[in-house]
């Protein structure tokens, strides 16, 4: 009974935990769990959380602190005997052994390179913040670019099964006329050509949809080899992606997380300079001390008897640099020239910015238009197939021009949908490069 009480809590266990990870996923769905479990988003996070310790770690380098130290000596040769100050039979100084419990407070009064690190793990926390945008921004654009390839690889295999299936049907139909003395012998062979190679297409992109799911997994954050089910379609979420607004979005860097971060790096820059021009003043600190110190011959440091003698202490510590020899000053003028640079990388960012701002603008209408044209010339390639296929079993069309035909449909098929996939993963990469997704 004990044996089947533990295996029904196993199993409840084991269903509980199964229930915490879906293996179906709409687009959204498939974004928001990657935006917590894709392991690249979780160490971002955790990169947050290791910068908010940083900037305590700076500040409490300002406040008082305090250290506590028990010192124990046995002198094994004296060079002199000890001395009984008390008159209690006890010798309080120069004993065999000594103990000396003291504690400590230090204060830093002023340090300007502090001031300067208080100024640098604010902006190193958001540095951490912003790279936790870019992390986000980059895991939404690549769970939806795999999320398009399952779709897309999906998509072909049921088209190149059907293409199949009328093949066959076809190659069967003329393999009778042929052998009925109808019909060439080259008629049959035109039709195991394009059915030979339509075939070999089926096993290589079901082999790729495997390797798109498993991608999919790994971008998600999930095993990957889990199993995974999509429940959006390509062509709707084509449709849907087709946002003419974005076109007409602003066109401003500065809203760009890129920006952001190059702005950042040039912040650093400056306090590094002003930590390099803060080395050159006087650093003041402040102490308070107290201890107790006991000598005896025998470790009796715990007995009640044990006389022990009090001191107290407080001062204050005064650095003050003077001659460097020049290296501050080469400090300072290094830190300037990398202000310089920063300075210039974040005009090239700019730049870069507005480029590819109107770089991804430009594909994204280029990908609604190219999907229209596909759409219209798949219903072409249907017609021509369609026309062929009938005038060749009427009699009336070679099998060279039945084959041309088909060939022309399979092409137009698989356009289509890359078609498709292009305005989904263009519309991604527009959003990603104007920082969209955050800021709405």
């Amino acid at each position: 009974m004990k044996t089947i009480s533990i295996f029904l809590l196993l199993l409840c266990f084991s269903f509980g935990f199964s229930q915490n990870a879906p293996t179906s996923f709409s687009l959204q769905e498939a974004i928001d769990y990657a935006l917590e479990n894709n392991r690249q988003a979780k160490n971002a996070t955790r990169d947050i959380d290791a910068a908010k310790k940083q900037k305590w770690e700076t500040i409490a380098t300002g406040l008082p602190q305090v250290d506590g130290k028990i010192s124990y000596v046995n002198n094994i040769e004296r060079q002199f005997p000890g001395i009984d100050f008390n008159n209690d039979g006890i010798e309080d100084i120069g004993a065999k052994q000594n103990m000396t419990p003291s504690v400590t407070l230090n204060q830093l009064i002023f340090d300007g390179s502090y001031l300067v690190g208080l100024q640098s793990a604010k902006v190193f926390l958001e540095i951490s913040e912003n790279a936790k945008v870019k992390t986000d921004l980059e895991v939404r654009k690549a769970v939806i670019n795999a999320y398009g390839n399952v779709l897309l690889a999906e998509e072909s295999v049921q088209i190149l099964e059907r293409n199949v299936d009328v093949l066959e049907k076809n190659l069967n139909d003329i393999t009778k006329i042929y052998e009925n003395g109808l019909e060439e012998e080259e008629s049959v062979e035109q039709l195991q050509i394009t059915l030979s190679g339509v075939k070999s297409n089926l096993s290589n992109t079901s082999r790729l949809k495997d390797l798109a799911y498993q991608m999919l997994n790994i971008t998600l954050g999930l095993d990957i080899d889990n199993t995974t089910a999509l429940t959006d379609n390509l062509e709707t979420l084509a449709v849907t992606n087709m946002e003419f607004s974005l076109l007409e979005a602003s066109n401003d860097v500065q809203n760009t997380i890129d920006y952001k971060i190059a702005n950042n790096d040039k912040k650093s820059k400056e306090l590094l300079v002003k930590l390099e021009q803060s080395r050159a003043l006087p650093t003041l600190s402040g102490f308070v001390t107290g201890s107790y110190i006991g000598n005896n011959d025998n470790f009796r440091f715990l007995d009640s008897k044990q006389a022990w003698a009090g001191t107290a202490a407080f001062g204050l510590n005064l650095d003050i640099p003077i001659f460097g020899s020049g290296l501050k000053s080469a400090r300072t003028q290094r830190a300037k020239i990398n202000l310089e640079k920063s300075k210039d990388d974040l005009t090239e960012t700019e730049q870069k910015l507005k480029l590819q701002i109107a770089s991804a603008k430009s594909d994204f209408e280029f990908a609604i238009e190219d999907y229209e044209n596909k759409q219209q010339n798949l219903n072409l390639a249907e017609r021509i197939e369609q026309k062929n296929q009938t005038k060749f079993f009427e009699g009336i069309g070679s099998s060279f021009e039945l084959r041309q035909a088909q060939t022309q449909l399979y092409a137009a098929q698989q356009e289509l949908l890359q078609a498709m996939l292009d305005v989904i993963n263009s519309k991604a990469e527009l959003e990603t490069v104007l920082n969209s997704p955050i800021n709405n």
